[in-house]
């Protein structure tokens, strides 16, 4: 006699079962008992005891009949995503960014927060998320306690396990800051705290431009420079959370210097556009100098614009930094091999920057991947950030029974 059968093992299976036809009605939508014994493989007996369960959670609406083919119509169910609600929410350095949805990953509600005249210490930045997010779940008539998952983006190195935010340089005092520890004292539900361009790289999967993609990799480049890696659709952290940063990247005739952790990127120093900004400003000295005279202050999208209008100045400086991008496009296509490499952010995503790039990549034999702009825009991060909420939904909702 075999002696070794766990004794919560039927819990178990049931949880199991559980999280199947859960999962099974937050993808189909509406649908019968006997849909779910088709799609599930499991007995109608058990899919109609864990309904059972679902519907006594309050997890499951009915909807009444449905269409008969032919016999008795059957009864239709839904999964009740309107039961709670999740929280994404960016860190900026100007404004935090909010966006509210129902447990399906609908949109509730987005607002912004500008930072301007407000302190942007850890315990400050606490106290400003829960200022809104009680304003955003009145709005909607929410209780709090529905609230079952918040992802904050931020933009830094992140220890996801931890909840801890290596370095934010752009804000006061943030370095190796126990985020997750300091959001649990405002609200009591699931808190993961992740890297911006990380989220934004899971947003462009979840509904932007790397829709089923499995292995990509998205490319920030606008006031830094950061890239999100997913590999067999998970986000690569790597050994020391640091996969991505390329920020920091050593790279020929740019700088031999080695990164530091809490200082900007050499890359950043060239790619960002505060760079673009310095090196426009410093060919107008150069053609102040030479007696061309002075024109008005520009920003990175008029550059950007002048370009296109075949101005040689703006072009030679732009060119010159899609060289950059080319060159850190196929490093990354040797050692990762990606089917989609995405360009966002102000600067990357821009029409004349991609097109130069793609030039500069026709000259390349091999480890060419596609090249796509990201769609997204600002909100890439936010819906990212729902993506990972959604993940951790099933287990939010029917936690593992204890052994």
């Amino acid at each position: 006699m075999n002696d070794s059968v766990a004794v919560g093992r039927p819990a178990h299976l049931r949880h199991t079962n559980a999280l199947t036809v859960l999962r099974l009605l937050r993808e189909a939508g509406a649908c019968s008992r006997a849909d779910l014994v088709r799609a599930s493989g499991l007995s109608a007996p058990t899919v109609t005891n864990v309904v059972g369960d679902l519907v006594a959670a309050n997890l499951v609406k009915a909807l009444g009949e449905g269409e008969s083919s032919g016999g008795r119509p059957p009864d239709l169910i839904r999964f009740n995503a309107e039961r709670g609600c999740l929280l994404a929410v960016q860190v900026a350095s100007q404004s935090l960014s909010f966006l509210l949805t129902d447990l399906s990953g609908a949109e509730l509600e987005n607002s912004r927060v500008l930072l301007a005249g407000h302190k942007t210490t850890p315990e400050a930045i606490c106290h400003l998320i829960d200022i809104e997010l009680r304003r955003l779940l009145r709005k909607q008539k929410l209780a709090r306690e529905q609230l079952l998952v918040l992802v904050v983006a931020v933009p830094a190195i992140t220890n996801v396990d931890d909840g801890i935010v290596v370095s934010v340089s752009t804000l006061d005092n943030w370095r190796s800051v126990p985020l997750r520890a300091l959001l649990n004292k405002v609200v009591r539900c699931l808190v993961i705290v992740e890297n911006d361009t990380n989220l934004s790289a899971l947003g462009e999967r979840y509904r932007g431009a790397a829709r089923f993609e499995e292995t990509f990799t998205l490319i920030n480049i606008g006031a830094n420079v950061s890239a999100g890696i997913v590999l067999g659709g998970r986000i690569h952290h790597g050994a020391q959370w640091s996969a991505g940063e390329i920020g920091y990247l050593r790279l020929p005739k740019i700088s031999r210097a080695l990164p530091r952790l809490h200082e900007f990127g050499e890359l950043e120093s060239v790619l960002t556009s505060s760079a673009i900004l310095k090196s426009w400003h410093e060919s107008t000295r150069k053609s102040q100098a030479r007696g061309v005279a002075a024109k008005r202050e520009r920003n990175v999208a008029e550059i950007l614009k002048l370009v296109q209008s075949g101005d040689k100045r703006a072009a030679k400086i732009i060119e010159s930094r899609a060289a950059i991008v080319s060159d850190i496009i196929v490093n990354l296509a040797l050692i990762l091999n990606p089917g989609l490499i995405l360009l966002a952010g102000e600067v990357g995503s821009h029409p004349v920057l991609l097109a130069s790039v793609q030039k500069e990549l026709e000259r390349s034999e091999f480890a060419v991947t596609r090249i796509s702009a990201a769609s997204l825009g600002d909100f890439a991060a936010l819906w990212g950030a729902i993506a990972a909420a959604l993940e951790e939904i099933p287990l939010v909702l029917l936690p593992l029974p204890r052994s």
